[in-house]
């Protein structure tokens, strides 16, 4: 069945894959970039299938019209792939506070920006998937890339929030999360900085092994193009998905260290609580269960 998609970042890497790879597919999409010169070529290959739009995913306004462009073209909007986005390499006390605000703009605001302005289309339509891209630095802080780290693992919890809500209206949320793949990320789209000697072994070393792993990164943009399409096509998408062999390994390593560093804290952690006597009483007076609300309104999946 085709389906009416937006892509922001279309111009270049994945995002570019992916709307080569969703227009060869059948489907009708929104190509966005800052630059929507650099995406003439698909109006040529496509024609009619496809809208270029400029969008900077900071602004507002922009990515309001963006949207318009897609429901005035193709009636409505399926799929919203929040792709834009970029991370440079340096210590933290070296990133002055306009850089870290800027990263932080477009990767996270930016996606929240454009993740606004699709529910109501979706609300109306009662359907619809929100794909936000992540990284393996939305789940395990990546020395060197604070910014990015920070930017990213607010897009997680973003989407996490996102999806209790979105499965209300019948909306789907997925969040990718890509390792090493061969694209401009790491050229220029980056500003790699060793720093000073301090940080050498972890920023420097950073900065070291992204121009070293340039070029020879484990994923193929193409076949994850592929992949995000069969999870558009999915009744009960995944909330989460990493994509590479580079990215399963590392984030398998970091979720058994948290696991195994909950367990051996678990007895302070919990020593914060009251009494065992005090909570039930208090919870019977109150008529309340003892499930946290915390827990209470996660799906089970």
């Amino acid at each position: 069945m085709s389906q009416r998609w937006l892509v922001t970042g279309s111009s270049r890497g994945i995002g570019r894959a992916l709307s080569e790879a969703v227009l060869d597919a059948g489907h009708r999409m929104v190509a966005t970039a800052r630059e929507p010169a650099h995406l003439a070529d698909l109006t040529e290959r496509y024609g009619d299938a496809v809208r270029t739009v400029a969008l900077d995913v900071t602004d507002p306004a922009a990515a309001q019209a963006a949207v318009r462009v897609a429901v005035d073209s193709f009636g409505g909007l399926d799929v919203l792939v929040n792709n834009a986005g970029y991370g440079n390499v340096n210590s933290v006390e070296d990133t002055d506070l306009d850089d870290f605000r800027r990263e932080i703009e477009t990767n996270l605001f930016g996606t929240i920006i454009v993740t606004k302005a699709v529910i109501p289309v979706m609300r109306e339509q009662r359907a619809g998937h929100i794909i936000q891209f992540s990284s393996v630095g939305g789940r395990v802080g990546a020395p060197g890339r604070a910014p990015y780290s920070a930017a990213k693992w607010g897009v997680e919890g973003f989407s996490e929030a996102l999806s209790l809500e979105m499965a209300l209206i019948g909306v789907k949320v997925t969040v990718i999360e890509p390792g090493g793949f061969r694209t401009d990320f790491a050229g220029s789209s980056t500003s790699l900085r060793e720093g000073r000697p301090e940080y050498d072994s972890v920023v420097g070393a950073t900065a070291r092994l992204q121009r070293a792993y340039n070029n020879h990164q484990p994923g193929d943009p193409a076949r994850a193009a592929q992949v995000i399409l069969e999870i558009a096509a999915m009744n009960r998408p995944p909330l989460r998905l990493p994509l590479g062999s580079d990215a399963v390994k590392v984030i398998e390593q970091a979720d058994l260290a948290k696991l195994e560093e909950l367990e051996r804290w678990r007895g302070l952690s919990i020593s914060t609580d009251f009494p065992q006597e005090v909570r039930s009483i208090a919870g019977s007076a109150e008529g309340h269960s003892e499930t946290s609300p915390l827990l209470a309104l996660r799906p089970s999946r």
